[in-house]
């Protein structure tokens, strides 16, 4: 039970970015899947509704040639075109030129038998003799679309239905997918709690006893050798600091009070000060007195000795690292290799790392955000490849 709160948040996290991510891309293609669905039914139910009002229309476009033959017939005794109170029509001759109308839609399409256009439906016909000059005949009617709010009602309410469903059928589907990554990263969440806990005796007693040695009375070889224990069990100590953060971070009650901030800075300038020897970097202080915060020394204690440690893990050889203290503003800035740009909103991630020849385990930038989300601090990070880092933090 250690550690469920923080590696429940984190897996929550990442598998909620992951989730949200392949549900809007899945809903995307559903949504359009049953658009394509949808027009596919409405043109199917369009043409069964042409089919069904083609015996009618077929029927008065009998009624409106056996008028126009009787016009014709009888021309020189009536000269009106004939009128229907249920359907307009119209005639045309061979060469597709309008005779005369009473159609409300004046498009019409005259290579086609049935259609629907706009609120009408044409039909066309041929005559068999040219009576009046004309070749085509039109009948139109309104379309009273009660097909269509069917059509609507169907569409709408299969459509949420197999929506939902397919939705569920995703979500549940990446679920699945989603069980070896979940696996993987409760295992790693347990190999660092059970490791936390193994190294607590032997690395609390390595400092002890390193702290114990007055090297000064020790041959120069011996010197250099508990040196070099030394810069080790102080990496080893930091790297517990972080494990046993993230194990046990959210079960720690926070005993916040004001800290003198340039007095642990000092002080934890010269903890790392052996490490940085090593790679014979110089170390700049510009501190402002009196600068305190009202936080939780542990915490802040992590959050600056991470700073610290990555400005010396991705720095160079023989170049420097400068701490900046003002009032309300903290910066750590170092002359090392650097980050792309767009990797820098990844850097927060845990186990995120750019730098495959460096150790560690992507923990020191996640502990820093988690310490800034919960005292509202703000980060901002600038880097450039090959010229160095500059972490900030206000509060």
């Amino acid at each position: 039970m250690l550690a469920l709160k923080s590696k429940g948040t984190n897996l929550l996290k990442s598998e909620r970015k992951t989730l949200t991510s392949f549900l809007l891309l899945y809903s995307f293609l559903s949504i359009v899947i049953l658009l394509f669905s949808a027009f596919i039914y409405y043109n199917l139910q369009k043409d069964d509704m042409l089919q069904y009002q083609n015996n009618r229309l077929k029927e008065y476009s009998h009624e409106l040639i056996s008028k126009i033959k009787y016009l014709h017939n009888n021309f020189d005794k009536s000269q009106k075109y004939p009128r229907f109170i249920y359907f307009n029509s119209a005639i045309y001759d061979s060469s597709q030129n309008l005779i005369f109308s009473t159609l409300q839609e004046e498009k019409v399409k005259l290579d086609e038998t049935i259609y629907k256009i706009k609120d009408n439906i044409h039909y066309v016909r041929l005559l068999d003799s040219y009576y009046l000059g004309a070749m085509y005949v039109v009948v139109e009617i309104v379309d009273d679309e009660e097909w269509l709010g069917f059509v609507k009602m169907k569409v709408i309410i299969y459509g949420i239905v197999l929506f939902l469903i397919l939705l569920f059928a995703g979500y549940f589907l990446l679920s699945l997918l989603l069980n070896p990554m979940r696996e993987s990263i409760l295992l790693l969440d347990r190999f660092i709690k059970d490791t936390t806990h193994e190294l607590n005796t032997p690395v609390s007693s390595i400092l002890t006893n390193i702290e114990m040695i007055d090297s000064s009375k020790l041959d120069e070889k011996i010197a250099k050798k508990i040196k070099r224990i030394d810069i080790a069990s102080r990496t080893i100590s930091n790297i517990y600091n972080d494990l046993t953060y993230i194990a046990l971070g959210n079960q720690i009650h926070s005993k916040d009070e004001m800290i003198d901030m340039k007095a642990l800075i000092i002080e934890r300038v010269e903890f790392f000060n052996v490490i940085a020897k090593v790679k014979k970097l110089e170390t700049m202080l510009d501190l402002d007195e009196e600068v305190k915060l009202y936080i939780d020394k542990n915490k802040i204690t992590r959050l600056i000795d991470n700073l610290m440690s990555n400005a010396i893990k991705y720095n160079k050889k023989e170049s420097f690292i400068r701490i900046i203290l003002k009032n309300g503003y903290l910066c750590v800035e170092d002359g090392g290799i650097g980050v792309k740009k767009e990797q820098i909103k990844q850097m927060f991630d845990r186990y995120s790392r750019f730098n495959e020849s460096e150790g560690g385990f992507g923990l020191g930038l996640s502990i820093i955000s988690q310490i800034a989300k919960e005292y509202n601090l703000k980060l901002k990070i600038e880097s450039k490849i090959n010229i160095g880092t500059k972490v900030i933090v206000k509060w």
